[in-house]
C-alpha cells in the first residue's frame, strides 16, 4: 500500500474538468502524485491509492469484464460503500465501455425487507447485468438481484480471467452512468448521466463554484451513492488531480468530529455537508474539543443537500470560530441529481448572505416581499432565506408559474433549469422524463423558490407546500420551530397535510418523542399546538410517536412522503392509546399530490 504522502496535494497546474470523458480525466490525473484516502472510524489511515493505481487497477479489472464477455452498454450494479473497490469498479465500466449504477449501501430504517426491496426496484429498473457488493451485504444483494448472470464480492470479479480482454472505453457522446436519486423508493427513477454532462458539471464547479487551485485538499463522508458524493467528491476531484480523504457516513454520524480532525490533520481546503452535519458538530463540539482543531485553511465549506439553515450555520461558526474556522468560508449551493449535481452557487469568500422577507405577504399573496430587519423590533412575522448564488457558467434558471410563464423578481414559482449538465432523461422511462419537461424544454426540478438580483432562493418541495384556508405555509417553517423545544430534537418532527373525509384539508405534525409519561406528552402537544398557531395562524393535528418512526431518504432528508403515506395507511399511530384522529386520504389520493 503506498504511503499517504504519495497522495499529497497537488502542486503543478490543475486542468479544472478540462476534459471530454472521465477516462480522458483519470488517465491525466494518474501522471501525477494525488489520489484518494480511506480512513476508520477513529481516523486511521487505512488504505491510500493515487489516481494512477486506481488507474491501473481499474484497467486490470475492465479488462476481466470483457473476457467474461460481458457486452458493452450493459449496466452494473454496484453497492456504493466508501473503499476502493467502488472506483476501481466504476472507472472499469468507464474503460470497458459499460454503465455503472451505484447502488445504496445503508440499509436505512424498515430493516431487511425494505432495503432489498429497494435494491431490487434499481436493479431491475436498470437491467443491470452484473451486480457486486461487499461480503457483508452479499446476502441482500443476491436476494435482490435474482437470476442475475453475476453476483459477487469485489474479489470474485478481481479472480475472473484476464488474458484476452480488451478495453473499449466509452467516448465524449456515450453514457456515462445511471444515478438513482435519493428520493427513489417504490418506483425508483435512474437519471441518464452523459459524459458531456459529467464533465461539464465537474468544470463548472471547479472553475466557477469552487474555484480550484494548486494545494487544495478535499475531505467528505458524504455516501457514493447519492450525486453531492459521488459527482462533488469522487468525480470532480479526480477531474481537476485534487487529492481526496474519505470517512464513510456510518463513521461520521458516530464520531461527526473525526471529519474535522481529518481536516485538521491534513489541513484540508474544501469540504460540503447538508446542514444537518454541521449540527452533529456542534453537538459534540461544545464540549471543549473545538480548541484542539485548527480549520483555518478552510476556504469552501459547502452546504447542499437540503434547505439551508442559517441559525446553525452561526451556531457552527460559533461554537468552532476558536478553531480559526472564518464564517465567510460558507458556500451555499443548489443542485439535483438531474443536473448531474451542481445548478448554483453563491461567491466565494463572502458567507451565506440572507435575505428576510414578510411571511404574512407571502401567506397571502405568494410574494416574497423583501423586509430590512432593524434593532427596534416588528410586528411582522419575518423569514430569513440564505441565496444560493447565481447559475454556474453555460446553465441557466429561471422561475416559472403554474401555466409555465416566466415569474417576476420575488416572486415565488417552479425552479426550471436548462444547461449542458442537464439530463437527457430518467433511464428507460420515457413518462417520467416527460413529467419533469417544459413544454419548451427546460427541467422542472419540482422545487419552489424566486429569484433576487439573479440570485436564487429555494423555499421547498412543491409537492410539500401546504395550502391552508389559502394561507402559503412551508412545511419546514413548522418542523424547525417546534425542533426548538427542549423535549425535541433535530429532525424529529414533520409536517404535512392531509385531506379528511368531511372534504377538510388538516395540517398533521408528527413528533418522534423519547419518552412515554402520558402527562408530559400531553403537555407536549400542547405546546406544539400553541407554537404552530403562532407560527402560522392555523390548527394542527398534533401525533407523537416512538423513535425511528419517520423516514428519510438515502442522503439522510426528511421524506415528508412517506411519512403521509405511513399516516394515511395507518401505520403510524400516535404514543397516547386514548388518541384517536379521521382516516385520511386514499394512498391513490396521496400518489395525486393530495
Amino acid at each position: 500500500m503506498p504511503s499517504f504522502e504519495a497522495t499529497g496535494n497537488a502542486d503543478g497546474t490543475l486542468r479544472v474538468g478540462e476534459f471530454e470523458t472521465l477516462v480522458e480525466g483519470l488517465e491525466f490525473a494518474a501522471k501525477g502524485v494525488t489520489g484518494c484516502n480511506f480512513f476508520s472510524a477513529r481516523g486511521e489511515l487505512e488504505h491510500a491509492l493515487t489516481y494512477r493505481d486506481i488507474r491501473d487497477r481499474a484497467i486490470d479489472l475492465a479488462r476481466r469484464f470483457d473476457r467474461a464477455g460481458l457486452e458493452r452498454g450493459s449496466r452494473v450494479a454496484i453497492v456504493a460503500e466508501t473503499s476502493p473497490d467502488f472506483l476501481i469498479f466504476f472507472y472499469a465500466c468507464q474503460f470497458v465501455g459499460m454503465l455503472p449504477v451505484p447502488l445504496p449501501l445503508t440499509i436505512q430504517l424498515g430493516g431487511h425487507g425494505a432495503y432489498v426491496e429497494r435494491l431490487r426496484g434499481m436493479i431491475q429498473r436498470a437491467g443491470a447485468k452484473v451486480a457486486v457488493g461487499p461480503a457483508d451485504l452479499l446476502p441482500y444483494l443476491k436476494e435482490a438481484a435474482g437470476d442475475l448472470e453475476m453476483v459477487g464480492t469485489p474479489d470474485d470479479f478481481y479472480a475472473l480471467p484476464v488474458d484476452g480482454g480488451d478495453l473499449r472505453p466509452f467516448d465524449a457522446s456515450d453514457a456515462c452512468y445511471v444515478q438513482y436519486s435519493s428520493g427513489s423508493t417504490s418506483s425508483p427513477r435512474g437519471v441518464l448521466v452523459s459524459q458531456r454532462a459529467i464533465t461539464s458539471n465537474a468544470r463548472g464547479i471547479g472553475q466557477f463554484g469552487l474555484q480550484l487551485r494548486p494545494g487544495d485538499r478535499s475531505t467528505s463522508w458524504l455516501p457514493l451513492y447519492h450525486d453531492m458524493g459521488l459527482v462533488g467528491f469522487c468525480l470532480t476531484p479526480m477531474l481537476s488531480q485534487i487529492s481526496i480523504d474519505y470517512l464513510t457516513t456510518k463513521s461520521f454520524a458516530l464520531r461527526p468530529l473525526v471529519w474535522l480532525k481529518l481536516m485538521t490533520r491534513y489541513q484540508s481546503t474544501i469540504s460540503f455537508s447538508p446542514t444537518f452535519g454541521y449540527e452533529l458538530c456542534v453537538r459534540r463540539g461544545l464540549n471543549g474539543s473545538a480548541k484542539l482543531l485548527d480549520l483555518s485553511k478552510w476556504r469552501v465549506a459547502g452546504i447542499g443537500g437540503e434547505m439551508v439553515r442559517m441559525d446553525i450555520l452561526d451556531r457552527f461558526s460559533e461554537t468552532f470560530g476558536v478553531t480559526g474556522f472564518s464564517k465567510k468560508a460558507f458556500v451555499p449551493s443548489y443542485g439535483l441529481a438531474e443536473s448531474t449535481l451542481a445548478v448554483t452557487f453563491a461567491p466565494l469568500d463572502r458567507g451565506a448572505e440572507v435575505e428576510c422577507i414578510d411571511q404574512e405577504q407571502f401567506a397571502l399573496t405568494g410574494k416574497a416581499v423583501s423586509v430590512k430587519v432593524n434593532g427596534n423590533g416588528s410586528a411582522r412575522r419575518i423569514r430569513p432565506f440564505v441565496l444560493c448564488g447565481k447559475p454556474m457558467p453555460e446553465h441557466q434558471v429561471e422561475i416559472r408559474t403554474e401555466n409555465n410563464g416566466t415569474a417576476s423578481e420575488h416572486q415565488v414559482g417552479r425552479i426550471v433549469v436548462k444547461g449542458p449538465s442537464v439530463m437527457q432523461g430518467y433511464f428507460r422511462n420515457e413518462v417520467a422524463t416527460k413529467a419533469v419537461t417544459t413544454p419548451d424544454g427546460w427541467l422542472d426540478t419540482g422545487d419552489l423558490g424566486y429569484l433576487t438580483d439573479g440570485n436564487l432562493v429555494v423555499t421547498g418541495r412543491r409537492k410539500d407546500l401546504i395550502i391552508l384556508n389559502g394561507l402559503n405555509i412551508w412545511p419546514q417553517d413548522i418542523e424547525w420551530a417546534v425542533e426548538k423545544l427542549e423535549k425535541v430534537r433535530g429532525s424529529d418532527a414533520a409536517c404535512f397535510s392531509v385531506i379528511e373525509p368531511n372534504g377538510d384539508e388538516r395540517m398533521v405534525v408528527i413528533i418522534q418523542c423519547r419518552f412515554s409519561d402520558k402527562d408530559a406528552l400531553e403537555q407536549l402537544r400542547k405546546m406544539v399546538t400553541s407554537i404552530v398557531r403562532k407560527k402560522c395562524g392555523a390548527d394542527c393535528r398534533v401525533v407523537l410517536v416512538p423513535p425511528r418512526t419517520l423516514k428519510f431518504t438515502s442522503s439522510g432528508k426528511l421524506s415528508r412522503a412517506a411519512v403521509k403515506a405511513d399516516y394515511i395507511s395507518g401505520e403510524i399511530t400516535d404514543l397516547n392509546a386514548n388518541f384517536r384522529r379521521p382516516v385520511a386520504v386514499s394512498d391513490a389520493q396521496t400518489a395525486a399530490g393530495k
